[in-house]
């Protein structure tokens, strides 16, 4: 089951992450979803929710990649470390667009159920994300 809950977890962050069909995130989306660390509480719960954060990212990077540099399985979790990139040409959370490129990582557990993501936690550097686009100050040193 590890190698098929991988794919899932593949086809997410590639056909809705990177290509941004949303007919794939309704079929791999369990419709009790449950994300333990949304970016922000304002977020619907469930599929709405994680339709909300990538039309969020999609519109401030329009050109956004997810590249997935490392994936581990066991049992029903699949933990994916991944490189965001994208050029901020929208609005992102009331910040004018700056132009500027930036890389965040992320790292995310999905809880698989019936050939769906049922639960996310994860971790995202979006302090470093800030910084990058000069709304936040640099780190000290």
């Amino acid at each position: 089951m590890t190698d098929e809950n991988k794919a899932i977890a593949n086809r997410f962050y590639n056909e809705y992450g990177n290509q941004g069909i949303v007919s794939v995130a309704e079929e791999l989306i369990a419709t009790d979803f449950v994300d333990h660390n949304p970016p922000s509480p304002d977020f619907a719960p469930g599929i709405e929710g994680v339709k909300q954060v990538f039309t969020l990212y999609r519109s401030a990077f329009p050109d956004m990649t997810l590249t997935i540099e490392d994936q581990m399985s066991q049992g029903d979790k699949v933990v994916t470390r991944v490189t965001f990139r994208g050029t901020h040409k929208g609005e992102l959370m009331g910040i004018p667009p700056t132009g500027k490129t930036v890389t965040m990582s992320l790292i995310d557990i999905h809880r698989m159920e019936g050939g769906q993501i049922a639960e996310r936690w994860g971790e995202s550097d979006a302090m470093g994300m800030m910084q990058q686009l000069g709304v936040a100050p640099p780190p000290p040193g």
